[in-house]
């Protein structure tokens, strides 16, 4: 079972029908591709500046044209990311069960 954004409906996922543009309905592009992997543990890497990498992992919560929103394992906490500066994408396939109450 993978973290649903129904778990939280403070949250309000954005909608992606016929109307949306092809970046976010489309595999081929970046966007489309990771909203298929709402809901799974990922390891995203940053480059900041040239040369330095920077990661977060979370659960992804949301994709959107420009940015991904994930849920901190550590404190439950939203990190809104630019997805211009992504380099590399780790995904989970193992099933994550996301528990909102586990205190670190």
């Amino acid at each position: 079972m993978y973290y649903r954004t129904s778990d939280y409906p403070e949250y309000k996922a954005v909608r992606v029908d016929e109307s949306s543009p092809e970046t976010v309905t489309n595999s081929l592009y970046t966007p489309a591709f990771l909203r298929q992997h709402i809901g799974k543990l990922v390891r995203v890497e940053f480059l900041i500046g040239t040369t330095y990498l920077e990661d977060r992992t979370g659960i992804l919560v949301e994709v959107g044209a420009s940015y991904i929103v994930l849920r901190s394992i550590q404190d439950g906490n939203l990190l809104y990311c630019d997805i211009y500066s992504i380099k590399f994408v780790t995904i989970s396939e193992n099933p994550f069960i996301y528990n909102p109450d586990f205190q670190v």
